[in-house]
């Protein structure tokens, strides 16, 4: 018995295999087989990129639709600000060489460069405007809108049109400023007005007959870009927005200067004389006969007579032309002095009418007369 427990113990190898333990099923052990973890991730991203696919999807149609409506919305603001006349102060994104960009709320519009306030530029004159505006990017700029088409996708602001609404009050006829000529064209000059402020806010044109007393056939051989001027205002159109000034009209007359120097007045020759009449080897002025039987057939008129008549050292204009002279009347007798290329006459008016009063009737007359 004692050898039997000795014995030692079968081997493994001896154990047939209908004896040995059964396996644990495949089934009850987790699959690592590459190729098919490979394929479940892949599945399951491909199913996570579908719902991730749709709900971009989704976001992008709610935020497109939330664009096209902040779109209309700011349309509707745009048009009603320009329908009102409304200023505007507004951002400046960039600049290229025709102007300025501008952001109005989810939109962008545009200033061109002749659109914008002569301010800029007139800091200095020698610089280039495309040099001047990229320095307002990141500024803002007081604007009108003068351009709202939602069709073409158009917005064009002015800053122009809001420095008239803001400073034309100020100007008033017979106001003096001083100036910077901008654009020189054949018909005048274009004249920044410099205000108050040290700014140069409004523009106004000073027309080819108001640079000079002398002749002006073109304007360039009298006014440069960037000269400084002195300018009154002789009229405001504020339906147009249009400023009229004149350089000549602060300069005296030359002829009221010379008159005398010219024609010296001797003691026989004041107008009650005989020989008052045009000396007969010079022609009275054409049209001038027509002009004076038409004051004639003013109220309050009630004598024409000619005066004195010489030629004056340069041409003034080579139209016939009319001035009431500044020298106070006389005896109820004004003087008016008819020119046109170097001729000058003097015609002398009795009348009961003040100088305001001649100054009507001579312009009706003028209108009548062709």
């Amino acid at each position: 018995m004692l050898s039997a427990s000795l014995k030692p113990p079968p081997s493994l190898a001896a154990i047939s295999p209908s004896s040995r333990a059964p396996a644990p099923p495949a089934a009850s052990f987790p699959s690592l087989l590459p190729s098919r973890g490979r394929v479940r991730l892949s599945a399951a991203a491909s199913e996570g990129a579908t719902v991730s696919q749709e709900d971009d999807a989704s976001v992008s149609a709610a935020f497109e639709e939330a664009r096209l409506a902040q779109f209309a919305a700011d349309w509707k603001a745009v048009r009603a600000d320009k329908e009102q006349g409304k200023i505007l102060t507004l951002p400046v994104l960039r600049s290229n060489t025709g102007g300025l960009i501008l952001k109005y709320n989810s939109m962008q519009g545009f200033v061109p460069n002749p659109l914008l306030s002569p301010a800029h530029w007139c800091k200095d004159p020698k610089r280039p405007i495309q040099d001047v505006t990229k320095d307002l990017v990141g500024s803002s700029v007081s604007v009108k809108v003068v351009e709202a088409n939602e069709a073409e996708k158009k917005l064009v602001f002015s800053e122009k049109d809001a420095s008239w609404s803001m400073y034309s009050s100020q100007v008033k006829i017979g106001g003096t400023y001083d100036g910077i000529v901008g654009s020189v064209f054949h018909y005048g000059a274009f004249v920044h007005l410099r205000f108050p402020d040290g700014k140069y806010h409004l523009t106004g044109l000073v027309h080819i007959s108001e640079v000079s007393w002398d002749l002006v056939q073109d304007v360039q051989d009298f006014l440069t870009e960037g000269d400084i001027v002195k300018v009154i205002v002789v009229n405001v159109d504020a339906e147009k927005s249009r400023i009229g000034l004149s350089i000549r009209q602060l300069e005296e007359d030359p002829l009221l200067e010379t008159l005398d120097k010219i024609i010296p007045l001797e003691p026989d020759l004041s107008p009650d004389s005989e020989t008052a009449s045009s000396p007969p080897e010079i022609e009275l002025l054409p049209g001038l006969d027509g002009i004076c039987n038409e004051l004639l057939q003013e109220d309050g008129i009630t004598d024409v007579r000619f005066g004195r008549q010489a030629l004056e050292k340069r041409v003034v204009s080579q139209d016939l032309e009319l001035w009431l002279s500044s020298v106070p009347a006389k005896d109820n007798q004004y003087k008016l002095l008819a020119r046109a290329g170097r001729q000058v006459q003097e015609v002398y008016l009795t009348t009961s009418l003040d100088q305001e009063g001649v100054k009507k009737a001579v312009q009706r007359v003028l209108g009548r007369v062709p």
